[in-house]
């Protein structure tokens, strides 16, 4: 999946990930896309990314939920931006499967134009201290 403007990933990447689609959060990264996990995990390339994502829905985000906070979008230019969005996660879980509570988390994504529209070439989705 390509967008049409940077400004619609926070709501693109929501989406997909209340319906828990690994396949269509990748979607939203480039090819040869590079991404680090909350849970550590990196991932080079759409393939991988998309296994990263299945893998922790079926671990720690198994009931995770997402709730949208503060985007801020930077534009470098025609041919690049990055977009820094909060993010609330609760319904986390430890390895034990109890709850581990809720956490502020920050997804900064640098995008670039292609044929089909914008999409993710790095990416890092980090817990806020």
């Amino acid at each position: 999946m390509s967008l049409a403007a940077p400004a619609e990933l926070p709501r693109a990447f929501a989406a997909a990930w209340a319906a828990r689609d690994a396949e269509a959060l990748a979607a939203l990264f480039a090819e040869e896309a590079d991404f680090v996990s909350l849970t550590g995990g990196a991932a080079e390339g759409r393939a991988a990314i998309a296994d990263l994502f299945a893998a922790e829905f079926a671990g720690a985000f198994a009931r995770a939920r997402l709730v949208t906070g503060r985007l801020k979008l930077r534009p470098l230019g025609p041919h690049a931006a990055v977009v820094l969005q909060r993010f609330v996660l609760s319904g986390l879980t430890h390895a034990d499967g109890t709850d581990a509570g809720r956490i502020g988390a920050l997804f900064a994504a640098t995008l670039s134009p292609t044929a089909q529209g914008w999409q993710v070439v790095a990416a890092q989705f980090v817990a806020e201290a």
